[in-house]
């Protein structure tokens, strides 16, 4: 016997398929199909905007060693993940524990601390090239021109500019723009530690460096976690900001300017293609570990 649709088990699942279909589409066709179309132009051959796709068997990403501009793009980016990531969890981890302990005006310092994430990476990118400006003391401005004033003249440098650690300091803007953003992470993984379990340590005696590194810090995984994949991918695709300190300089070459270059500048759509898979590669191995552990945790 075929089982007869009834009309009432349409109204369990049938609005709320109409409700998200748009998102459904939307997603399916900017996010999934654009990706399908970008990786398809990344094994063609289409390295002028004439020429045919075809297909060259993954040919591009092997080439794109070969150029000289792409080993240090890529050391470019690592070198400011590194300190970025580190810089912001560092500093986003502090700040959380100087308000966790207790400070006046709580809200204000909050505010503060989270006002530079509602500022774009290109405001941040105009006002940090100002205040990182390479030059000497005595014809610089910005931070060089304070040491100098102060009398702390081995503090000025070339900044981005250094020809070695000059991703460092294009990470310094970043820092301070998300730094608040973990703050915020970070102060509401403290308080979500049960008070009783702090009790429970300092009852057995635990001294308070104790308690935070054996009962709190331990509770706080999930969250270094969560910190560690948001920044991670903002790291990668960092574009913004670099335009707006250094422009398109080798020095501070990285694979989202090398993208910009390949499309619009050499005209290439297949280098540039390979390049930005390249990056959502990147971005892959930090999300995907991530949801297959989330998925297990939520499981468990």
């Amino acid at each position: 016997m075929s089982r007869r649709w009834k009309p009432g088990r349409s109204r369990r699942w049938l609005p709320g398929l109409l409700l998200v279909s748009p998102s459904i589409l939307a997603i399916g066709l900017f996010v999934y199909g654009l990706i399908f179309w970008n990786t398809r132009v990344a094994v063609s051959g289409r390295h002028d905007e004439v020429t045919p796709y075809g297909f060259d068997k993954g040919k591009n990403f092997v080439d794109l060693w070969d150029d000289p501009s792409w080993p240090p793009a890529v050391r470019h980016a690592l070198l400011f993940t590194l300190v970025f990531v580190g810089g912001a969890l560092l500093l986003g981890a502090f700040l959380a524990f100087l308000m966790e302990k207790g400070v006046k005006a709580e809200a204000g310092f909050r505010a503060v601390y989270l006002f530079p994430m509602a500022i774009s990476f290109i405001a941040s990118g105009v006002v940090w090239r100002w205040l990182m400006n390479p030059a000497p003391p005595e014809r610089a401005v910005g931070l060089n021109q304070l040491f100098g004033k102060a009398g702390l003249d081995a503090l000025a440098n070339d900044w981005w500019q250094n020809p070695r650690w000059g991703m460092a300091a294009m990470a310094l803007p970043a820092i301070w723009q998300m730094s608040g953003y973990v703050m915020a992470l970070y102060l509401a993984g403290f308080r979500s530690v049960p008070e009783e379990l702090r009790e429970a340590a300092r009852v057995d005696g635990a001294s308070e460096w104790k308690v935070y590194r054996y009962v709190v810090f331990p509770q706080l995984r999930p969250v270094t976690l969560s910190a560690l994949i948001i920044l991670g991918h903002i790291s990668l695709k960092v574009f913004d900001l670099i335009m707006a300190i250094a422009g398109k300089q080798i020095i501070t070459y990285v694979p989202a300017i090398a993208t910009y270059v390949e499309v619009f500048d050499s005209h290439d759509p297949a280098n540039g293609a390979t390049i930005a898979t390249y990056l959502l590669l990147a971005v892959a191995l930090l999300v995907i570990p991530y949801l297959v552990w989330s998925v297990r945790a939520e499981r468990r």
